[in-house]
């Protein structure tokens, strides 16, 4: 919903400087990890509770002092969307993303799973699943909007449909793929509502299953 992209990559290119490490291979990493995780394989002799610390320290100062910008579309899907019906599931943390979402002016959500309500971040199926719950929603009738890999296989094995959006390139194993969240509004909506297509017939396999799993009831993949 919100560009944080540069805001990310400054953030991490700054952590890295401190440690006298490689901004870019450092922030390589953190896209596909926790803040631990990166921790653990760019500074494993560093104390990992220190990194952290610094890491918040940087964040908190680009969530007061950064510009962020809302993707086209956003607003008008959030304020389309019924209240309750919909969660904010982040590897970020509820204060920072509340703090990004006031600044764009977007509606805050009112539903988030943040990495300190859960122990397994993405791609673990844990933080959908908990977000499912808190929204009293049936997993396989829920939709997840993502932009990069590690979401979208947290969505599928959550037993969810998953679309990617904001990305050149179709995001590995989403039933759809929209080059902008604008593109996508329109079919998140409809879906919201239950007179949208879930997965089209032509879409790619759920990863790991030799042929698509596709449940006819909830055009979703299915998972144990």
């Amino acid at each position: 919903m919100i560009d944080a992209v540069d805001n990310q990559r400054r953030v991490w290119r700054a952590w890295a400087r401190r440690h006298g490490l490689d901004g870019d291979e450092v922030y390589r990493v953190a896209l596909r990890t926790r803040p631990m995780e990166t921790f653990a394989q760019v500074a494993a002799d560093r104390d990992p509770y220190a990194c952290l610390a610094a890491l918040h320290e940087l964040e908190d100062d680009d969530v007061r002092r950064g510009v962020y910008g809302a993707f086209e579309g956003a607003r008008e899907l959030l304020e389309a969307l019924r209240p309750g019906s919909w969660a904010l599931v982040t590897s970020n943390y509820e204060h920072r993303v509340r703090g990004r979402f006031a600044r764009t002016g977007l509606p805050v959500p009112g539903v988030g799973v943040d990495a300190a309500a859960v122990a397994e971040g993405k791609p673990s199926p844990v933080p959908y699943l908990r977000a499912a719950a808190l929204l009293g929603a049936d997993p396989r009738k829920c939709l997840v909007v993502e932009d990069a890999a590690s979401g979208v296989e947290s969505g599928l094995r959550a037993g969810m449909t998953a679309w990617g959006v904001n990305a050149p390139v179709p995001v590995e194993g989403a039933h759809r793929h929209f080059a902008t969240l604008r593109e996508a509004v329109h079919d998140i909506r409809a879906f919201a509502r239950g007179t949208g297509p879930g997965r089209p017939a032509s879409a790619g396999r759920c990863p790991g299953e030799p042929s698509p799993g596709r449940d006819p009831l909830t055009d979703a993949c299915r998972r144990p």
